[in-house]
């Protein structure tokens, strides 16, 4: 079962484990949570704002799921995006994969990742001090990308 969610309130990471491990058959709960963090590119980033398409973003990341689960055998995985004004220490993303076996969940919630990166349709601006900026994709990210 999937649980995609886009969002402005944050999340609790806590419930979210929970949810994922609650089945007897799960041996392995893997989670990342991206956080807005303080420096980018040299400078000092005061927040972030994020925008999306709301039923193109939902769409993207029901695509991601369902391509992990081809891949994986997963019992639950969970992608939560949160979207407007982000301040420094803010949690951003959460994907979250539960399974059998720790491989997979590792795997899964890497490749899930990796791929929000570069596909999902998120747009991010970073509050700076004197400025803001548009956040380009990065040659590293479609670098993670193409290993899978």
């Amino acid at each position: 079962m999937d649980r995609v969610v886009v969002q402005e309130e944050d999340f609790d990471l806590s419930k979210e484990y929970a949810r994922l491990g609650e089945s007897p058959s799960i041996g392995a709960v893997v989670t990342f949570v991206g956080k807005v963090r303080d420096f980018n590119l040299g400078d000092n980033v005061l927040g972030l704002h994020l925008q999306h398409y709301p039923q193109m973003t939902e769409k993207a990341l029901h695509e991601i799921c369902t391509l992990a689960r081809s891949r994986w055998p997963l019992d639950k995985v969970t992608v939560i995006h949160r979207v407007g004004d982000l301040d420094i220490a803010d949690q951003i993303v959460l994907v979250g994969v539960s399974s059998a076996h720790r491989e997979a969940a590792f795997s899964a919630c890497e490749f899930i990742m990796d791929y929000l990166k570069t596909k999902a349709p998120f747009w991010k601006k970073e509050r700076l001090s004197n400025a803001s900026r548009w956040i380009e994709s990065r040659e590293s990210d479609q670098e993670s990308m193409q290993r899978w």
